[in-house]
């Protein structure tokens, strides 16, 4: 059962997507196939973008991921998650603006190499 804190922190980070969020988000993912859930609560994280059918989360990273205390945080947050069974996807803020076909390509890749292992 989520807080009432959390609550209010997935609308607020709803509301308030980057544009490389919202780009992915409005062109791509919200008519895939499969249900993808924005700004979704797993254990004590909110991943940018999660589909429960693949497990798979997608990330899409700012500049300020780069610094070394916030990527030893989104390293130790891929170690949960995969403990867990998820795949992480990371994808830099550039990589959904110069090369945003092959961002989708590649999910797209990874959507059916996830259903092949986790249904096979």
């Amino acid at each position: 059962m989520l807080t009432h804190k959390q609550r209010t922190r997935i609308k607020n980070l709803r509301n308030y997507s980057t544009n490389e969020e919202n780009k992915l988000w409005y062109i791509y993912l919200r008519k895939y196939p499969f249900k993808i859930r924005r700004q979704h609560p797993i254990g004590n994280f909110i991943v940018d973008f999660f589909c429960k059918e693949t497990k798979l989360v997608i990330e899409i990273d700012g500049i300020q991921h780069q610094m070394d205390k916030q990527s030893k945080y989104d390293e130790n947050r891929t170690l949960f998650l995969e403990k867990l069974g998820y795949r992480v996807l990371r994808f830099g803020n550039l990589d959904v603006n110069k090369k945003f076909d092959d961002v989708c390509y590649y999910i797209d890749l990874v959507m059916k190499e996830r259903l092949k292992e986790l249904y096979s």
